[in-house]
């Protein structure tokens, strides 16, 4: 329409939330469907962060605007949480405190990016980071890591991408989709690069870092490298451990002029977090986190009966990841093969919707994440879905021919 505006046509939909609003109708027309691309945790929020929240609305805590970016009690909670779990030291003027990780990321792009300036993105990536760097007029530097390579950037390639125009290397371990978290070690190979470049700044996408599995130890750039700690934005919030996506309260701490020039971009959007979702957040943060351990069990037998049951199937591989609630597996092996509708499989989004209408299993095509022939399924669901939802898998993969 004429009076759209023309940046509108530099990005698309989430695929995620496309594929997830289409199983909910179909479930709505009445078809069983097992909707496994929402990412999400399917546990309830703990009850003392809900409580937390009760008490700040019942005290009148809730009901008025706050700090543009975020309450001094969060912000104190956040200092503590980056001293606490991952070293590193700021001050409340370094934090901000956003509706969700997104917001915070697509304030930061906001805030510094110029027509031209490049974003190092590896591949897949979660879907909106390209079309974020596109909104704020950046491009997008996407780099394939394969799955040979644990879809895991490597330092020759970080090196080889990196041009006078770079203004951001964007990294998010553990992965959405992939599950992938890089080693204390691979983490500092890829410093060491970095540290080559003083013109790059560094974006950790942490979003995911208490959900790891088999003894694997997190760490953050800038907990690896402290001389990149200037030049660094570390990226977190309490949606996926704290199973509070709902809530929508993402932070980030970082260099404090970055921080302002945030905070100044979220007072023209949206001001505010909600005030509940803070308060709630704070105990969160500080509160007792036992039930991390408990769902990582949870999500980790999960994660064991989703992939040997997908390499059971016909055409598919799928690696172990090492975090997160996600598998990523290659479908190659189906591409070129008839549906039993009769369709001809020509790549991933085929195999998806072919998958959706056959099976009524909802998953979201590898392509939207920057990497196909794959697609991503999230394991933050029941058991017994996911179960049932494999077979459905093994016996689609099973009728192509």
């Amino acid at each position: 329409m004429p009076f759209l505006a023309d940046h509108l046509a530099r990005i698309k939909p989430s695929p995620t939330i496309a594929v997830t609003d289409k199983a909910r109708a179909l479930k709505a027309a009445g078809r069983n469907v097992i909707g496994l691309g929402a990412g999400e945790p399917d546990f309830d929020t703990p009850d003392n962060i809900k409580e937390a929240a009760i008490r700040a609305i019942r005290e009148g805590r809730a009901s008025k605007y706050t700090n543009v970016d975020g309450i001094p009690e969060l912000k104190e909670a956040i200092v503590r949480k980056f001293k606490r779990e991952n070293g590193l030291d700021y001050k409340p003027s370094q934090i901000t405190v956003g509706a969700g990780g997104k917001q915070v990321l697509y304030n930061a792009f906001m805030a510094t990016l110029n027509p031209g300036d490049e974003v190092i993105i590896p591949a897949p990536y979660w879907v909106s980071y390209p079309d974020m760097v596109r909104l704020a007029g950046g491009t997008p530097v996407e780099v394939v890591c394969s799955m040979d390579n644990g879809f895991k950037i490597t330092p020759e390639q970080l090196e080889r991408a990196i041009t006078p125009r770079t203004k951001w290397f964007l990294l998010n371990s553990p992965s959405n989709p992939t599950g992938a978290a890089y080693t204390r070690a691979e983490l500092k190979a890829l410093t060491e690069v970095l540290m080559r470049h003083a013109h790059v700044h560094v974006m950790t996408d942490d979003m995911y870092e208490h959900l790891v599995y088999d003894d694997f130890v997190f760490t953050t750039a800038a907990q690896v490298e402290p001389a990149l700690y200037p030049r660094t934005l570390t990226i977190n919030g309490v949606s996926k451990a704290y199973c509070m996506t709902g809530w929508r309260i993402g932070f980030a701490g970082g260099p404090e002029p970055l921080i302002k020039a945030m905070a100044m971009i979220q007072s023209q959007s949206t001001t505010n977090p909600a005030a509940a979702s803070q308060w709630a957040s704070v105990e969160a943060l500080d509160g007792p986190k036992d039930f991390i351990a408990r769902h990582n069990r949870i999500f980790k037998e999960r994660r064991d009966l989703v992939v040997s049951m997908l390499n059971q199937a016909q055409g598919i591989k799928c690696p172990v990841p090492e975090g997160a609630f996600y598998v990523y597996p290659s479908c190659a092996g189906a591409i070129g093969k008839t549906a039993p509708s009769g369709r001809k499989l020509a790549n991933d989004a085929d195999f998806v919707t072919e998958l959706l209408e056959a099976e009524g299993v909802a998953v979201v095509q590898g392509t939207a994440f920057g990497l196909g022939p794959a697609f991503r399924i999230s394991y933050a669901t029941k058991t017994e879905d996911l179960e049932e939802a494999c077979r459905r898998i093994q016996r689609f993969c099973g009728n192509l021919t």
